[in-house]
């Protein structure tokens, strides 16, 4: 990607807001316990006909009460239903939750749902959801995640209860860090991004083994990033990355996720480092960082709910592969320019 025409972007940028004080997490995402709730709404009609048009529902939680909110079919491998049996949704919230509920300061949240109505299914829910939890352990300036036991209820009947878990709102972790929203245009220059980020980002997709992502570029006709969101601390900071999306990675394994295009790789299992050379002093404090932490890094699937030993031994495994690549020095062996 050329400097010159990322340029371009410069003029595409929203002005930032002043930088502010940091704020606390709001309720839902203030705690790791699991969750459980109820969904009701037409979940047979989003289940078949996948349109992105909000259909009226109620979340329900023990204690609180009902909450009237909007579904939404979104996503774009997953919306597919030749792909997953159930897609993700948009959960919107069509009055503000009231404060006090588990549910304040709310109002349009991601949840990534099942997929597939095997049960064998939600240990790749749990493994995504453990890919989250293992960044926030490197850094707040994460997305949070909120693991959610479901009842899905098809106007008025019982229709299926699997886990899921909700995505922080983007403008929340910002806001936890004393941040604001940075919306760009579809490029963004290499001298624009924060660099200590942008290395921890790419050494932690290294260790997942995902290639689903770009921290300077987004879709033809949309805001930068892919599978990543920017921030920034004001006006004339960098633009610091944060990235999700995670079930293209070679850790969830995911069977409708494969090698991409253009990269050395033969599974999506093999890892090949696709940082920037640009950023390879802070790539090397960042691989540091990840190896003083391998001891909680791994300690994190011990906390999932739900996953099984199965599961959390391969997962185990696997990331122990990681942690050999930064003793060996293999990690490095190759850099984007």
């Amino acid at each position: 990607m050329r400097g010159w025409i990322c340029l371009a972007a410069l003029a595409l940028a929203s002005s930032p807001l002043a930088a502010r004080p940091p704020s606390p997490p709001t309720p839902l995402f203030a705690s790791d316990a699991p969750i459980h709730i109820t969904i009701t709404g037409p979940i047979s009609n989003l289940v078949s006909n996948r349109r992105e048009v909000p259909r009226p529902g109620t979340l329900t939680v023990p204690g609180e009460g009902a909450y009237p909110i909007t579904l939404t079919p979104r996503g774009i491998t997953r919306l597919a239903s030749d792909v997953c049996q159930f897609p993700p949704l948009r959960v919107e919230f069509t009055r503000p939750p009231p404060a006090g509920s588990l549910f304040q300061g709310q109002r349009k949240l991601k949840l990534v749902a099942h997929c597939k109505r095997d049960p064998d299914f939600q240990q790749k829910v749990l493994l995504e959801y453990a890919a989250y939890r293992m960044y926030n352990l490197m850094t707040p300036q994460s997305f949070r995640v909120r693991l959610a036991n479901i009842d899905y209820v098809d106007n008025g009947k019982p229709y299926v209860s699997r886990l899921g878990f909700f995505i922080e709102d983007f403008g929340d972790v910002a806001k936890r860090n004393g941040m604001s929203v940075a919306h760009m245009g579809p490029l963004v220059a290499l001298q624009q991004i924060e660099p200590r980020s942008a290395a921890r980002q790419a050494v932690f997709e290294y260790m997942i083994s995902n290639y689903d992502w770009s921290e300077r570029a987004g879709p033809q006709g949309t805001e930068c990033c892919h599978n990543s969101r920017l921030m920034t601390a004001g006006p004339g900071s960098l633009l610091t990355t944060v990235p999700y999306d995670f079930d293209f990675s070679g850790l969830v394994d995911a069977p409708y996720a494969g090698p991409p295009e253009g990269i050395p790789i033969r599974t999506l299992r093999d890892r090949n480092y696709r940082g920037y050379c640009a950023h390879m002093n802070e790539a090397r404090a960042a691989a540091a960082e990840f190896s003083a932490k391998r001891g909680e890094l791994l300690g994190v699937l011990a906390t999932i709910p739900g996953m099984s030993d199965r599961t959390r031994a391969s997962a185990a495994s696997y990331l122990g592969g990681f942690f050999q690549d930064l003793d060996s020095g293999k990690i490095f062996r190759s850099c984007v320019n």
